[in-house]
């Protein structure tokens, strides 16, 4: 943004950057509008994910992914692998959404909604409560080890840990009914994979939201490394206003700011003190910002406190502080948006019409025909049901196409059972005085029973003589 050009760093800084120790970063509490809008989707995400297990949808688990079953239960649908397809529509909807948000006010995602900023969040707060603000934690850090010291870290790292553990149960509660779950913790009668998969995810919370914090948004994240591909001067990210702060430095309140040659800045480096990465957003736009608007509220408070005008720091674009217009509509929000738009469309549509049903129909490639012995053509089929819906069903085969075709062995009816695969022969038949060429285009039609919108058919061929 508006801001100096950094001193580029030779390849032994780089270097020597990539390997310097970490220096913790302890984050300011800060209260504002963007703090509450922040609080508010952590509690709305976390209550989704602790909860959403423990809602019961027609008897069963709502969100479930039953994976020795082979069925995906998501409220009131049942998903089975044979519709792999919309979890790749659904990922694809993710990219996009992604796109288009960060084209639009950047890095939304990441400071809002990422599990890591979540997570990072929730084990921050119970540190604040255990061993106190900011310079309490930093006195504490740097004191010896003593009673107090001991008590605090192990309440605070036992917190983190109970945290962990039951997030690491509550996610393998989507794979594994959550209530049988706690039936076996409880009868201590938990299986291996359980018990490895909740303790994995379980420690794989405690280090990434407990210990390695920013260092997964600096140094893991790619995200961080390619949004600079989909921003533009147009798009509202968190900057500083240097026409307006600059030059920095300290003054009384009764001071006016421009009689002694500076600007609105104080130069406090609150704005640096709550930031969870540790950057000085002062110094530009830089990728480890992941754009939580800490900065923005920290900042807005001190102004309020100096009687000066907020928005010091504030959620803007390249042209606004450039004094230019801003273009909420331009080719890349249109194009993300309508791209978007049209795929949840489409998918919304899929869904509402998908039939629980598939149909395979293999001919017998052994022979193109058979003649009876009455004179009669024959062709063989394998007609394979699979039924994808959570009853038992009995289908009806019915075959169309070719007048006087009709199907041998009475075999007009198969029985599958939910979730599974059913296979029977057929045979279909024809008297030569019908057969007007050597092949004719053919449909089987399979209806449940029970159920007559539960229907699909499939085209085939019948091959005769020449």
């Amino acid at each position: 943004m508006n801001s100096p050009e950094k001193t580029p760093q030779t390849d032994a800084e780089v270097e020597n950057s990539l390997y310097v120790k970490r220096k913790k970063i302890y984050p300011r509490e800060v209260h504002g509008i963007f703090a509450q809008l922040r609080v508010l989707g952590i509690i709305s995400l976390l209550g989704f994910f602790y909860g959403m297990p423990w809602l019961q949808w027609s008897g069963r688990q709502a969100i479930l992914f039953d994976l020795p079953n082979r069925q995906f239960h998501i409220l009131g649908v049942t998903f089975w692998p044979q519709d792999f397809f919309y979890l790749a529509v659904l990922l694809v909807i993710a990219a996009l959404s992604l796109f288009f948000f960060t084209a639009l006010a950047g890095r939304l995602w990441c400071g809002y909604a990422c599990p890591q900023t979540v997570w990072t969040e929730m084990f921050l707060w119970i540190e604040r409560k255990i061993e106190g603000s900011r310079p309490s934690q930093i006195r504490l850090d740097k004191s010896d080890w003593n009673a107090e010291k001991w008590r605090k870290k192990g309440l605070k790292h036992g917190a983190w840990l109970v945290l962990s553990l039951f997030t690491g149960l509550t996610f393998v509660g989507f794979f594994t009914p959550i209530r049988d779950l706690f039936y076996h913790i409880v009868n201590l009668s938990l299986g291996p994979w359980e018990t490895f998969w909740v303790l994995f995810y379980g420690f794989a919370t405690y280090g990434n939201a407990g210990w390695l914090r920013e260092q997964v948004c600096i140094y893991m994240c790619p995200y961080a490394r390619f949004q600079g591909a989909m921003i533009d001067s147009d798009t509202f990210i968190i900057a500083y206003d240097e026409k307006r702060g600059d030059p920095k430095g300290s003054r009384r309140k009764s001071e006016a700011p421009r009689e002694i040659g500076l600007g609105d800045c104080i130069d406090c480096s609150i704005c640096v003190q709550v930031c969870p990465t540790g950057i000085d957003i002062r110094e530009g736009l830089q990728y480890e910002c992941i754009g939580c608007a800490a900065c923005i509220d920290a900042c807005d408070d001190v102004m309020r406190q100096m009687d000066y005008p907020t928005g010091l720091i504030r959620y803007t674009t390249q042209h606004a502080l450039e004094g230019k217009p801003i273009h909420f509509l331009r080719p890349r929000t249109v194009i993300y948006a309508g791209i978007l738009l049209l795929t949840s469309i489409l998918l919304m549509v899929s869904i509402s019409n998908r039939i629980p049903l598939e149909v395979d129909i293999i001919r017998d490639r052994n022979s193109l025909y058979r003649e009876t012995d009455e004179g009669i053509i024959e062709n063989v089929y394998v007609l394979n049901v699979i039924n994808m819906d959570e009853k038992d069903h009995t289908f009806r085969v019915e075959v169309s196409g070719m007048e006087s075709l009709r199907i041998g062995d009475n075999l007009h009816r198969i029985f599958v059972k939910s979730g599974s695969v059913a296979s029977m022969p057929l045979r279909l038949e024809i008297d030569p005085e019908y057969l007007k060429r050597s092949h004719a285009k053919i449909e089987f039609t399979v209806t449940a029973i029970d159920n007559a919108d539960i229907t699909l058919s499939q085209p085939s061929q019948f091959l005769g003589p020449l």
